[in-house]
């Protein structure tokens, strides 16, 4: 028995759900996001909110259940509020600079890094050490937040790298004499 899947998904005012052809879009004023819908589960919108319940007593019916809860929970979250992650970048000579719809990092390599910023997503950078990505979608926040991250992780000797802000990193001691 799923704790989540139980708790309809409330919509807000100004918020529109529709389901169509196994897709659940859902519709409001940062956007308009849309999701395929999983055949173990059943979504109904009535009331201001989003059900979902398990469409049989499979196991994996019981398993997807409170996953796609969470699922529609998160776009009718980025229609209203969107997501931001922020990174923060820690060493010597490391910094970050946005411009435009490319994300300029120098990270100590023998050449400057530039990423694109994917459709879609706002990338900002209040000073040199600090980049804020935002944007409706949860998933695209968060994979180009690690696309930016896997280029220099924390390392645990000196703590530079790039981190999440509120991240903890684990500091080891270093060579003794």
């Amino acid at each position: 028995m799923s704790r989540i899947g139980k708790r309809p998904v409330a919509i807000p005012s100004g918020v529109t759900a529709d389901i169509n052809d196994k897709t659940l879009s859902v519709k409001g004023p940062k956007g308009t996001l849309s999701m395929g819908l999983s055949d173990n589960v059943t979504y109904t919108v009535e009331d201001g909110a989003i059900s979902i319940k398990p469409a049989n007593d499979s196991k994996a019916a019981k398993a997807f259940w409170g996953m796609q809860r969470t699922l529609v929970a998160n776009l009718v979250e980025g229609v209203t509020d969107g997501f931001t992650k922020t990174l923060v970048i820690k060493g010597v000579g490391y910094r970050a600079q946005a411009q435009g719809k490319t994300l300029k990092l120098q990270l100590g390599y023998s050449h400057d890094v530039d990423l694109p910023v994917p459709e879609g997503l706002e990338v900002k950078t209040p000073d040199q050490t600090t980049v804020e990505i935002s944007g409706i979608d949860k998933q695209a926040v968060g994979q180009f937040a690690a696309e930016i991250r896997r280029w220099r992780k924390p390392e645990p000797y000196k703590g530079k790298g790039i981190a999440y802000r509120g991240e903890f990193i684990f500091r080891k001691e270093g060579k003794k004499k």
